[in-house]
Protein backbone atom coordinates (compact mmCIF):
# COMPACT_ATOMS: atom_id res chain seq x y z
CA UNK A 1 0.00 0.00 0.00
CA UNK A 2 2.62 2.54 0.82
CA UNK A 3 4.19 1.89 -2.46
CA UNK A 4 1.29 2.32 -4.26
CA UNK A 5 0.95 5.57 -2.56
CA UNK A 6 4.53 6.56 -2.93
CA UNK A 7 4.01 6.25 -6.95
CA UNK A 8 0.71 8.54 -7.09
CA UNK A 9 2.66 11.01 -4.44
CA UNK A 10 5.31 11.37 -7.73
CA UNK A 11 2.73 13.16 -9.86
CA UNK A 12 2.07 15.58 -7.17
CA UNK A 13 5.33 16.94 -7.09
CA UNK A 14 5.37 17.27 -10.61
CA UNK A 15 2.12 19.18 -9.86
CA UNK A 16 3.40 21.49 -7.12
CA UNK A 17 6.28 22.67 -9.94
CA UNK A 18 3.14 23.49 -12.33
CA UNK A 19 1.44 25.18 -9.79
CA UNK A 20 3.33 27.34 -7.67
CA UNK A 21 6.81 27.03 -9.59
CA UNK A 22 8.80 25.54 -7.14
CA UNK A 23 8.34 22.96 -3.88
CA UNK A 24 8.19 19.80 -5.10
CA UNK A 25 11.39 18.94 -4.95
CA UNK A 26 11.16 19.28 -1.61
CA UNK A 27 8.90 16.32 -1.33
CA UNK A 28 11.21 13.81 -3.32
CA UNK A 29 13.50 12.96 -0.89
CA UNK A 30 10.80 12.19 2.17
CA UNK A 31 8.52 9.84 -0.24
CA UNK A 32 11.34 7.77 -1.36
CA UNK A 33 13.03 7.45 2.14
CA UNK A 34 10.09 6.77 4.03
CA UNK A 35 7.15 5.46 1.55
CA UNK A 36 9.20 3.57 -1.04
CA UNK A 37 11.95 2.30 1.69
CA UNK A 38 15.44 3.61 -0.20
CA UNK A 39 18.12 4.60 1.90
CA UNK A 40 18.83 8.23 2.27
CA UNK A 41 21.98 8.33 0.01
CA UNK A 42 20.13 6.68 -2.42
CA UNK A 43 17.36 8.68 -2.35
CA UNK A 44 19.17 11.92 -3.18
CA UNK A 45 20.73 10.20 -6.11
CA UNK A 46 17.43 9.25 -7.70
CA UNK A 47 16.00 12.98 -6.18
CA UNK A 48 18.28 14.80 -8.74
CA UNK A 49 17.49 13.04 -11.46
CA UNK A 50 13.67 13.02 -10.88
CA UNK A 51 13.93 17.15 -9.72
CA UNK A 52 16.21 17.41 -12.75
CA UNK A 53 13.85 15.90 -15.73
CA UNK A 54 10.80 17.57 -14.42
CA UNK A 55 12.20 20.75 -14.08
CA UNK A 56 13.58 20.54 -17.61
CA UNK A 57 10.26 19.91 -18.76
CA UNK A 58 8.67 22.60 -16.47
CA UNK A 59 11.58 24.91 -18.39
CA UNK A 60 10.42 24.72 -21.44
CA UNK A 61 7.01 26.63 -21.54
CA UNK A 62 9.09 29.50 -20.14
CA UNK A 63 11.65 29.31 -22.92
CA UNK A 64 8.45 29.45 -25.69
CA UNK A 65 7.90 32.55 -23.90
CA UNK A 66 11.18 34.54 -23.68
CA UNK A 67 11.49 33.75 -20.10
CA UNK A 68 14.84 32.60 -19.57
CA UNK A 69 17.75 35.04 -19.05
CA UNK A 70 20.59 32.10 -20.71
CA UNK A 71 23.43 34.28 -19.72
CA UNK A 72 22.32 34.68 -16.26
CA UNK A 73 21.64 30.71 -16.00
CA UNK A 74 25.80 30.30 -17.30
CA UNK A 75 26.86 32.85 -15.25
CA UNK A 76 25.13 31.14 -11.90
CA UNK A 77 25.63 27.53 -13.18
CA UNK A 78 28.91 26.70 -14.20
CA UNK A 79 30.27 27.08 -10.27
CA UNK A 80 26.88 25.64 -9.49
CA UNK A 81 27.66 22.44 -12.06
CA UNK A 82 31.02 22.32 -10.60
CA UNK A 83 30.13 22.11 -6.75
CA UNK A 84 27.24 19.77 -7.64
CA UNK A 85 29.39 17.03 -9.50
CA UNK A 86 32.35 17.31 -7.28
CA UNK A 87 29.76 17.00 -3.97
CA UNK A 88 28.50 13.56 -5.81
CA UNK A 89 31.31 12.32 -7.19
CA UNK A 90 33.81 12.98 -4.44
CA UNK A 91 32.27 14.58 -1.14
CA UNK A 92 29.20 12.09 -0.85
CA UNK A 93 31.56 8.98 -1.18
CA UNK A 94 34.31 10.63 1.64
CA UNK A 95 31.58 11.30 3.97
CA UNK A 96 32.19 8.08 6.59
CA UNK A 97 29.30 6.06 8.01
CA UNK A 98 29.70 7.19 11.09
CA UNK A 99 30.25 10.40 11.97
CA UNK A 100 29.99 11.51 15.47
CA UNK A 101 28.61 10.15 19.12
CA UNK A 102 26.77 11.89 22.06
CA UNK A 103 26.89 9.78 24.53
CA UNK A 104 24.98 6.23 23.48
CA UNK A 105 23.14 8.27 20.45
CA UNK A 106 25.42 7.41 17.24
CA UNK A 107 24.84 10.34 14.42
CA UNK A 108 25.65 8.19 11.30
CA UNK A 109 25.57 9.08 7.43
CA UNK A 110 21.97 8.62 6.51
CA UNK A 111 21.12 10.45 9.96
CA UNK A 112 22.89 13.57 8.93
CA UNK A 113 21.13 13.55 5.60
CA UNK A 114 17.74 13.50 6.83
CA UNK A 115 18.44 16.10 9.37
CA UNK A 116 20.46 18.67 7.03
CA UNK A 117 17.50 17.87 5.22
CA UNK A 118 14.53 18.76 7.55
CA UNK A 119 16.42 22.30 8.19
CA UNK A 120 16.48 22.96 4.00
CA UNK A 121 12.70 22.50 4.04
CA UNK A 122 12.52 24.36 7.78
CA UNK A 123 14.13 27.33 5.20
CA UNK A 124 11.66 26.64 2.05
CA UNK A 125 8.73 26.84 4.53
CA UNK A 126 9.48 30.30 5.63
CA UNK A 127 10.52 31.45 2.68
CA UNK A 128 6.57 30.19 1.19
CA UNK A 129 4.94 31.21 4.26
CA UNK A 130 6.53 34.60 4.59
CA UNK A 131 6.10 35.08 0.70
CA UNK A 132 8.29 37.73 0.95
CA UNK A 133 9.12 38.43 -2.67
CA UNK A 134 12.19 40.81 -3.55
CA UNK A 135 11.17 43.25 -5.74
CA UNK A 136 12.63 44.04 -8.99
CA UNK A 137 12.26 46.73 -11.31
CA UNK A 138 11.27 45.16 -15.22
CA UNK A 139 12.72 48.36 -16.95
CA UNK A 140 16.06 48.33 -14.86
CA UNK A 141 19.20 47.39 -16.60
CA UNK A 142 20.23 43.73 -15.67
CA UNK A 143 23.40 43.82 -13.23
CA UNK A 144 25.90 41.24 -12.70
CA UNK A 145 27.77 40.81 -9.57
CA UNK A 146 30.33 38.17 -10.88
CA UNK A 147 31.71 37.33 -7.06
CA UNK A 148 28.17 37.30 -5.61
CA UNK A 149 26.45 35.10 -8.02
CA UNK A 150 29.43 32.66 -8.18
CA UNK A 151 29.21 32.07 -4.23
CA UNK A 152 25.76 31.60 -4.37
CA UNK A 153 26.06 29.01 -7.39
CA UNK A 154 29.02 27.53 -5.36
CA UNK A 155 26.60 27.07 -2.07
CA UNK A 156 23.34 26.06 -3.61
CA UNK A 157 25.53 23.45 -5.89
CA UNK A 158 26.77 21.64 -2.71
CA UNK A 159 23.56 21.84 -0.86
CA UNK A 160 21.85 19.90 -4.19
CA UNK A 161 24.72 17.60 -3.98
CA UNK A 162 24.14 16.35 -0.45
CA UNK A 163 20.21 16.40 -0.18
CA UNK A 164 19.28 15.94 -3.35
CA UNK A 165 16.65 19.23 -3.44
CA UNK A 166 16.46 21.69 -6.27
CA UNK A 167 17.01 25.13 -4.18
CA UNK A 168 14.91 27.31 -6.12
CA UNK A 169 13.95 29.08 -3.09
CA UNK A 170 17.68 30.11 -2.97
CA UNK A 171 17.88 30.43 -6.57
CA UNK A 172 15.39 32.95 -7.46
CA UNK A 173 15.72 35.39 -4.44
CA UNK A 174 19.45 35.33 -5.62
CA UNK A 175 18.61 36.34 -9.64
CA UNK A 176 16.25 38.69 -8.45
CA UNK A 177 18.44 40.53 -6.04
CA UNK A 178 22.04 39.85 -7.72
CA UNK A 179 20.93 40.14 -11.47
CA UNK A 180 17.72 42.40 -11.41
CA UNK A 181 15.44 39.48 -13.33
CA UNK A 182 11.98 40.31 -13.37
CA UNK A 183 10.17 38.03 -10.95
CA UNK A 184 8.92 35.66 -13.86
CA UNK A 185 12.09 35.43 -15.63
CA UNK A 186 13.42 34.84 -12.62
CA UNK A 187 11.69 31.49 -11.93
CA UNK A 188 11.88 30.37 -15.73
CA UNK A 189 15.88 30.65 -15.36
CA UNK A 190 16.32 29.05 -11.74
CA UNK A 191 14.12 25.78 -13.66
CA UNK A 192 16.53 25.73 -16.34
CA UNK A 193 19.40 26.12 -13.76
CA UNK A 194 17.82 23.45 -11.30
CA UNK A 195 17.62 21.26 -14.39
CA UNK A 196 20.97 21.36 -15.47
CA UNK A 197 22.77 21.08 -12.27
CA UNK A 198 20.41 18.23 -11.26
CA UNK A 199 21.20 16.08 -14.02
CA UNK A 200 24.44 16.78 -13.95
CA UNK A 201 24.71 15.97 -10.01
CA UNK A 202 23.12 12.91 -10.84
CA UNK A 203 26.09 11.80 -13.41
CA UNK A 204 28.34 11.97 -10.34
CA UNK A 205 26.44 9.57 -8.40
CA UNK A 206 26.94 6.84 -11.93
CA UNK A 207 29.37 4.13 -10.68
CA UNK A 208 29.36 5.08 -7.34
CA UNK A 209 25.33 3.97 -6.66
CA UNK A 210 23.41 0.74 -8.12
CA UNK A 211 20.89 2.40 -10.09
CA UNK A 212 17.56 0.88 -10.46
CA UNK A 213 16.44 2.58 -14.16
CA UNK A 214 12.97 0.83 -14.10
CA UNK A 215 11.94 2.12 -11.02
CA UNK A 216 13.31 6.01 -11.48
CA UNK A 217 12.07 6.26 -14.89
CA UNK A 218 8.66 5.25 -14.15
CA UNK A 219 8.98 7.39 -11.07
CA UNK A 220 10.23 10.07 -13.11
CA UNK A 221 7.56 9.95 -15.72
CA UNK A 222 4.52 10.55 -13.31
CA UNK A 223 6.21 13.39 -11.79
CA UNK A 224 6.88 14.69 -15.27
CA UNK A 225 2.82 13.98 -15.96
CA UNK A 226 2.12 15.78 -12.60
CA UNK A 227 4.03 19.21 -14.06
CA UNK A 228 1.34 19.11 -16.94
CA UNK A 229 -1.54 18.94 -14.77
CA UNK A 230 -0.08 21.29 -12.73
CA UNK A 231 0.69 23.58 -15.43
CA UNK A 232 -3.28 22.85 -16.91
CA UNK A 233 -4.68 23.25 -12.94
CA UNK A 234 -2.76 26.99 -13.27
CA UNK A 235 -5.87 28.06 -15.27
CA UNK A 236 -8.46 27.84 -12.51
CA UNK A 237 -6.19 28.03 -9.44
CA UNK A 238 -3.85 30.28 -8.55
CA UNK A 239 -0.55 28.80 -7.74
CA UNK A 240 0.20 31.69 -4.90
CA UNK A 241 -2.67 31.35 -2.93
CA UNK A 242 -1.84 27.51 -2.06
CA UNK A 243 2.38 28.86 -1.77
CA UNK A 244 1.51 29.31 2.03
CA UNK A 245 -0.63 26.38 2.33
CA UNK A 246 2.05 24.24 0.81
CA UNK A 247 4.88 26.12 2.85
CA UNK A 248 3.05 24.82 6.09
CA UNK A 249 2.79 21.44 4.76
CA UNK A 250 6.61 21.38 4.20
CA UNK A 251 6.98 23.24 7.81
CA UNK A 252 4.92 20.36 9.15
CA UNK A 253 7.10 17.67 6.99
CA UNK A 254 10.31 18.82 8.30
CA UNK A 255 9.35 18.75 12.19
CA UNK A 256 7.94 15.06 11.53
CA UNK A 257 11.43 14.12 9.88
CA UNK A 258 13.27 15.70 12.97
CA UNK A 259 11.12 13.79 15.45
CA UNK A 260 11.24 10.89 13.91
CA UNK A 261 14.56 10.78 13.51
CA UNK A 262 16.39 12.46 16.23
CA UNK A 263 13.62 11.62 18.88
CA UNK A 264 11.69 7.63 17.73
Amino acid sequence: MTEIIGYALATVIGISLGLIGGGGSILTLPILVYLLAINPVLSTAYSLFIVGSTSLVGSFSYMKKGLVNYKTAVIFAIPSFIAVFLTRKYLMPAIPEELFSIGNFMVNKDLGIMVLFALVMLMASYSMITDNKPEADENAALKYNYPLIAAEGLVVGTLTGVVGAGGGFLIIPALVLLVRLPMKMAVGTSLLIIAAKSLIGFMGDLGNQAIDWQFLLIFTGLSILGIFVGTYLTKFIPGEKLKKSFGWFVLLMAVYILVKEIIL
